[in-house]
């Protein structure tokens, strides 16, 4: 039977957005779709197409046009909440998913990021919007893979994330696996590999030289870093998009895009370098002494 809870990812690790809003809406739709022959992947290449038709409506350049635009990047969101809340719930996991929902979210950006440049640039001249567009897209892009690094390192210390890794580098054993997948999986790591390495770079800067297994559960567990990065997930970021787009505000969108949301990124970084860093420190010494 349909159990909602076995459909969530851990709440402490989501987004607040996701967890109050879209987890539930798209619950609805997967009590709906969870008796059907309709897989998780149909769900994703349907949240595909719904972000490349956004793409199609920003091209438009009408304020009728972007409102529609913004809805259907806020269905391209629920979607994909609910593609991997139909996987856990019938629990029908599958590699070639993981990498297309991934890749799709890479394509739908590049869309509506090349989009929303375009219609802006024919509007005001110039390069500075397609410049501040183009900025934005690869901004989402990093801020989503820093959040998901860091849901994902919580899930995993938590053995809540098991059929997933957190890097996707090709091993031996993909290679001798279903040739569809590790394609999928080749592109993927060619799109988001420089991303999870310098993620991972950032993320040995921000600890410092000092942590041994208990310092990097406490680093992975520590729920405010979840929550602050979590402002940077990808139900957070679209649903900004859809916001802007309503009021036909796109042009102030890739402002808070390049400037506001870089910030919150800088402002996660500097909390695990410095007031998480120096807690677990603190924390350590009193429990040895």
């Amino acid at each position: 039977m349909y159990d909602y809870n076995k459909s969530i990812k851990s709440p402490a690790s989501d987004e607040l957005i996701n967890t109050y809003l879209l987890r539930p809406i798209a619950g609805l739709l997967v009590r709906l779709l969870y008796p059907t022959s309709i897989s998780p992947n149909q769900v994703t290449i349907a949240s595909i197409v719904a972000g490349l038709a956004a793409a199609l409506g920003y091209l438009q350049a009408s304020p009728l046009a972007f409102v529609c635009a913004g809805l259907l990047v806020t269905l391209k969101d629920l979607l994909d909440s609910v593609d991997g809340q139909l996987a856990r719930a019938r629990e029908q996991y599958s590699r070639i998913g993981r990498f297309l929902d991934s890749i799709g979210d890479f394509i739908v950006d590049a869309a509506v990021f090349g989009a929303i440049g375009w219609t802006l640039g024919e509007k005001h001249g110039g390069f500075l919007y397609p410049v501040l567009a183009f900025a934005g897209f690869w901004g989402i892009t990093f801020r989503v893979s820093y959040h998901v690094f860091y849901q994902a390192s919580f899930l995993h210390m938590e053995n809540l994330y098991e059929n997933n890794r957190l890097t996707e580098e090709v091993r031996e054993e993909d290679t001798a696996g279903d040739r569809r997948t590790l394609l999928l999986q080749q592109l993927f790591q060619f799109l988001y590999g420089w991303q999870d390495a310098l993620i991972k770079r950032i993320d040995v800067w921000s600890q410092g030289p000092t942590p041994g297994d208990s310092f990097r559960r406490m680093w992975y567990s520590d729920v405010v870093g979840i929550r602050l990065s979590g402002l940077l997930g990808m139900g957070t970021e679209l649903f900004l998009v859809m916001f802007f787009s309503v009021l036909n505000e796109l042009e102030l969108y890739l402002y808070v895009n390049v400037l506001v949301m870089n910030g919150i990124l800088l402002a996660n970084m500097m909390y695990r370098r410095t007031r998480l860093r120096t807690s677990i420190i603190r924390r350590s010494i009193e429990s040895t002494s």
